[in-house]
């Protein structure tokens, strides 16, 4: 099992690119299950999840072609199995999102139960629900999510989310681009990823409305045809070397980000005295202030506040900022397991419910842990970076899924990074 090894204490410098949306390019993928016609996706990031969705298309019948780095050309013409198998779906929840094109385009879907990241039950009740409000008939059979739908086509209906979800927006959005009839979606997410597979549909034939905002109107069409996208940069990604810049006191370049994306996080970490410069519409320089970094609480909520995604980073940097910071998530129950591993560095946390309380000025030092979930990674590996000794970050496996050659990224910025396979170093990613 993959390790990564890390010695502290050097401040990061140079630029570095963004890659493409890991939470964008899954539910794009998805979406081109909903045609018999060749859609192609640029900047596709290379990471563990992409390429589990892409066997996923592949195992359904989808010829999946990358004829250059970062283009996937799918075509799902010959689609004759609707099911997504447990092997795969165990690894990544995000191949719940089959559900919402097979139902919409083929009248039946059988997905296994989503695994993922350990941060929270996560259910799918809400997708469910708004498929049986779209026509569908839903069953539970051993472990497998089973629907279809009467007369083979979903009808359109007002799907009203009891709470927001990222996933079932964009499953139903998918499964409602086919359906007969106006299907309004209330309570809707309104993540950027939400427009960018808004965007894609559009381009395929669909008619949506009002993604990005809280209600989404789809007018039902009988077919999609092809198309080309790109899909947007990571805003996560370009969080997270936001707060690698300004927790190890260097100075980055952060190039083909979309600042427009992460109006909430600049925000925080400029009030918690971060300098961030937008140089133009997607380069931003990043340092940390001449006055040091001072702790400032935080609430996640969905966009367009604070993300969940960034709340493990944002805790990473708080251990180094001056006073006491409250952490609050409101989004998933089980995302402080970074905070464990965090202690075990020497930082001074404590946690009460969903609220981590942070004193800061802590003087990390190198230790041996062990990574939980995607997120709680990056804040691993952002603590290393400023610690004294040397860190050893066990299952790593878990940022390979969504941070693309990110040995390689920071070692350019000068980081003493290195990735062990058994205790041996291996090679730049």
């Amino acid at each position: 099992m993959d390790k990564f090894r890390i010695r502290g204490g050097k401040p990061l410098r140079g630029k570095v690119e963004i890659g493409g949306a890991k939470n964008s390019a899954l539910p794009c993928l998805a979406a081109t299950l909903l045609t018999a016609e060749t859609v192609t996706l640029h900047n596709v990031p290379y990471v563990k999840d992409l390429i589990t969705q892409r066997r996923l298309l592949e195992d359904l019948g989808a010829t999946v072609l990358t004829p250059e780095l970062r283009t996937h050309k799918v075509t799902a013409g010959n689609i004759e199995v609707f099911e997504a198998p447990y092997e795969l779906v165990k690894t990544m929840r995000a191949s719940v999102l089959a559900l919402g094109p097979l139902l919409g385009r083929f009248g039946q879907a059988k997905v296994s139960l989503p695994g993922g990241c350990a941060i929270g039950t996560r259910p799918i009740d809400l997708h469910l629900k708004a498929f049986e409000q779209l026509g569908a008939s839903v069953s539970l059979e051993s472990g497998d999510v089973v629907a279809r739908a009467p007369n083979g086509r979903l009808v359109g209906a007002e799907i009203d989310f009891e709470k927001v979800t990222v996933t079932g927006t964009e499953n139903v959005m998918m499964a409602a681009a086919l359906a007969k009839g106006k299907t309004t979606i209330k309570n809707a997410a309104e993540e950027p990823e939400i427009e960018d597979l808004a965007e894609l549909l559009n381009k395929m034939g669909a008619r949506i409305k009002g993604a990005g905002t809280s209600v989404i109107e789809i007018e039902g069409v009988e077919s999609l045809g092809g198309a080309q996208h790109t899909i947007i940069p990571d805003r996560i990604e370009t969080g997270t070397f936001m707060v690698a810049a300004a927790i190890t006191g260097g100075e980055i370049e952060i190039k083909s980000c979309r600042p427009d994306h992460l109006t909430a996080v600049i925000a925080k970490l400029r009030e918690a005295g971060v300098e961030i410069e937008e140089l133009n519409s997607s380069t931003l320089l990043v340092r940390r202030s001449a006055g040091g970094l001072k702790a400032k609480d935080v609430t996640t909520e969905p966009h367009p506040h604070f993300p969940t995604d960034m709340q493990a980073q944002y805790m990473a940097l708080m251990t180094q900022a001056e006073g006491e910071a409250n952490v609050v998530e409101t989004i998933f129950e089980n995302r402080f397991m970074h905070a464990s591993e965090l202690i075990r560095m020497g930082a001074d946390i404590s946690i009460n419910g969903n609220t981590a309380t942070v004193r800061g000025r802590s003087q990390l030092m190198g230790a041996r842990i062990i990574a939980s979930d995607l997120r709680a990674s990056a804040s691993l590996v952002l603590a290393a970076l400023c610690a004294e000794g040397e860190t050893i970050i066990d299952r790593v496996y878990h940022i390979d899924r969504g941070y693309e050659t990110i040995v390689r990224k920071l070692g350019n910025l000068g980081a003493d990074i290195e990735r062990l396979t058994d205790g041996l170093a291996v090679g730049a990613e």
